[in-house]
């Protein structure tokens, strides 16, 4: 999702959830962790990142706003081969996963998922989503996609007909976590950008607890880059422990890993 401009409520959601007073045991707190950047990587400054994931190596991206939308192909590894499939003007597209011969690519509140073949980009149908999509991955081990809409329910989905077949609710500290955005289903857990934050949350899909917390605050040097907007894009670089993160309109996608607090240097 995302709506330039507007006051970033999330951050104080989030700080909520993070402090309030839970009524039942909730668990272990989440454990901190902080953002390692291995290396940098250009990134089409224009580009209002939606969707992020490399699958057999290709970089997909969806971006958003209405008559700037798009679904993009790249070589994950050295950013050539590029293709480009512009949306109508009247849809704002959202995230994006890849499910064996299919890439399913999200719109804001059009109300439907777009089924896309994966090598040209092109529109295979649509299916009725039923409200809002925001964040969209795929978790193949357990054969089913994971969707967020910007509440604190993640909806289940089959990966070939796209139809919903469970959910499951995100507590922190037993308060309910909103704004989940982008997301990226990786070894076994759910990564989430939380909107308008610099957060990034991992996410027990079976039980919906957040397990951990991501600071990723200064990434970019927003005094140089001014129309840069709000982080958001997680995509897991398969066989490595790395994964490569961007936010909506930055010049520069970072190459990262996820490490405990105490041991950042």
């Amino acid at each position: 999702m995302g709506r330039p401009g507007v006051v970033a409520l999330a951050a104080i959601l989030l700080t909520v959830a993070a402090c309030a007073s839970p009524a039942a045991p909730t668990g272990p707190a989440p454990e901190q962790l902080v953002v390692q950047v291995v290396s940098t990587r250009p990134h089409d400054p224009k580009a209002f990142t939606e969707g992020f994931e490399i699958d057999h190596g290709q970089l997909y991206e969806s971006t958003g706003l209405e008559g700037h939308s798009s679904i993009r192909r790249s070589d994950a590894a050295t950013g050539g081969g590029q293709a480009t499939v512009d949306l109508p003007g009247k849809l704002f597209g959202e995230g994006l996963t890849v499910a064996e011969d299919t890439l399913w690519q999200l719109t804001w509140r059009n109300g439907f998922a777009i089924r896309r073949d994966p090598q040209t980009l092109a529109d295979r149908g649509h299916v009725n989503v039923g409200g809002e999509g925001w964040g969209l991955c795929n978790q193949a081990e357990a054969h089913r996609l994971v969707m967020s809409n910007g509440t604190d329910t993640l909806t289940f989905r089959d990966p070939v007909t796209f139809a919903p077949t469970g959910s499951v609710t995100v507590r922190m500290n037993g308060a309910p976590v909103t704004m989940i955005n982008e997301l990226e289903c990786a070894g076994g857990v759910v990564w989430a950008n939380i909107w308008q934050t610099d957060r990034i949350v991992r996410i027990d899909p079976t039980s919906g607890q957040v397990t951990g917390v991501v600071d990723a605050a200064g990434l970019l040097d927003r005094s140089r880059y001014p129309d840069a907007d709000v982080l958001n894009g997680i995509a897991a670089i398969p066989g490595s422990d790395r994964l490569l993160i961007t936010g909506k309109q930055w010049p520069t996608s970072f190459e990262v890993r996820f490490v405990p607090a105490r041991n950042a240097p």
